[in-house]
Order: structure tokens, then sequence, then C-alpha cells
């Protein structure tokens, strides 16, 4: 029996989901704890909301069912730059890593859960320069997201110049999915790194970098994706699959990422990295700023 290419590819993407749940439970990644060292002090409130949680589960609070009945009611002011998600199904302690760096480069960032995202309009979005959705269960967090509140984030991507970052999760998100996920990729769906099929979930890997760029690193992998099949490839993984990637989708700037350069001290215990925190988490700046202002990496 022939099938048509569509159909292919429905079948292969079933499969894929059939083996990854036989293995575990989808992209969750995130350490289980976070020490709190480094508060956020750049951060403001979601205009048009008197509070703003960092907490993923924040989406179901009665506060912030109370506070999105009027929320989002005008665009934010020019100094908000970054919106970064933290809805159900995002990691906390990786939303809590994204926000010490966001501190570090002194960006001021307003954070969005589930209810407030679904009740953005593509014009409040675009009012933003940067989206980010960190780490955490790629499919929670398109199952609980709208239809509606990914295609204003995917428009705003497209038509308005809004980029985008995508960490683990975030760029497992990114891609196609029928898990509602942004298709930032014109129909690329994204596997694991081969090491998820090894029985491994989290380790240190050596992410190889073009030359000039100051490679190779030794960056945490936890449950990640490898990113082939879209972008020009800025980090590739030891079997030379890409782990970090950018391009251009409409108007806006994407970077998508299968490690987590942004992890803190307390994930990399037990672990053995031959790069120091410090130059980790000085990429993950660079990973930042870079899609912040769409500036190319270098790339193989």
């Amino acid at each position: 029996m022939r099938y048509s290419p569509w159909t292919t590819h429905r079948l292969q993407e079933f499969l894929f989901i059939a083996l990854a749940f036989a293995t575990i439970s989808l992209t969750g990644c995130g350490s289980s704890t976070w020490p709190g060292t480094t508060p956020p002090i750049t951060k403001v409130a979601l205009p048009g909301t008197t509070t703003s949680s960092t907490s993923s589960s924040s989406s179901t609070s009665s506060s912030s069912s109370t506070s999105n009945s009027s929320s989002n009611s005008s665009a934010p002011p020019p100094a908000i730059t970054v919106l970064l998600y933290n809805g159900t199904g995002t990691s906390s302690t990786d939303v809590a890593a994204v926000e010490v760096q966001l501190s570090t480069l002194k960006l001021t960032y307003a954070t969005a859960n589930t209810s407030q995202l679904d009740a953005m309009t593509e014009t409040q979005l675009k009012a933003y320069k940067l989206f980010i959705v960190p780490g955490g269960n790629s499919i929670t967090i398109g199952t609980k997201l709208s239809s509606k509140a990914t295609t204003n984030v995917r428009n705003a991507v497209a038509n308005d110049g809004l980029h985008y970052l995508g960490i683990c999760a975030g760029g497992f998100f990114g891609g196609y999915s029928i898990h509602n996920g942004l298709d930032l990729t014109s129909g690329v769906w994204y596997n694991f790194y081969a090491d998820e099929f090894k029985g491994i979930h989290k380790e240190p890997v050596e992410i190889s970098l073009p030359s000039g760029a100051g490679g190779p690193l030794d960056i945490y992998w936890q449950d990640g994706p490898q990113l082939t099949g879209w972008g020009s490839i800025v980090g590739k993984y030891p079997d030379g699959t890409p782990a970090i990637v950018e391009g251009n989708y409409g108007k806006g700037f994407v970077i998508m990422s299968g490690v987590h350069p942004e992890a803190p001290a307390n994930w990399r215990v037990g672990m053995n990295f031959t790069t120091p925190l410090a130059t980790d988490l000085a990429y993950a700046d660079t990973l930042i700023t870079s899609a912040l202002n769409a500036t190319w990496l270098k790339h193989f």
C-alpha cells in the first residue's frame, strides 16, 4: 500500500510519540530545587495586572483568574522588552533560572501564565521584542494553551517581528506538534537527542560550536530535543545532530536550544562538567541577547 507524504508524516509522528511515552513523560526538564540566592530584580507586572507570579502553577490560581478579567487592556510600555512564559507545563525552576539571567543582563521583563497568554492579542504580543518559553513539558504547555493563543504568538512572530527563544521544552513547543505547538518551523517536528533512547535523562553534554565561537562547551541536558530539519546549526551534539539552531520565521528571529546553558549550580550536582558554570551562564546570556536583537550567531 502506498501512502501520501502527508499520511507518512503523520504516521511517523505518532510512532515517535508512542515510543517517547514508552520511555518517559515528555520533556520534563528542570531541576527539582532552586536555591533562590539571586532574586530577580528587573521583573515588572504584566500590563493590566496587579501581580505577575513566577510559578508555573499560577495559571490556575484564583488571583490570576481575578486579574485576567481586566488584564492586558493595554500594550506594555517600551521599557518591557521580554515576555517570559511561566504557565502550566513550564518548569518553575527553569523559569527562575531564566529570570536570573534576564536580571543579570538588566533586561526588564514580564511573565505571563496560561490564562494571561490566552487573553493576549497579537497586538499586545508584538509590543515585546522577545518571547521566551523555558523548559518543562512541551505537551502540557501546548495542550493547556488555547489554539488562539498559539496562533497569536505565531502571527506576532511572522507578521510583527516578535522574536522567540525556546529552551528544551520550549524548543519542542516552537516546532510542529499535534499538541498545539507554535510551528515556527513550517511543519518540522523534533525528536529527542539520541541519549534519551539509551535510558539517559540528564547529563552534561559536550556541545561543539563553529570555529571562533568559543566552544566546545559542556552544557546541562535533560530530556531535550535534537533539532534536525530547520534553521542554521549553531551548536552540535556529540553525534553531530543539531543542539542549537537559529533562523527566521517571517519577520521574527528564532533560536531554539535542546540544552540548558542557564542551568544553575545545583542542577550540576553529582555530574562532572569540563566547562565552568560561569562560562555556560555567559553563553545563556549570549543566546538571550542574540534572540532579543535578532543577531545571528556563528553557525556551521
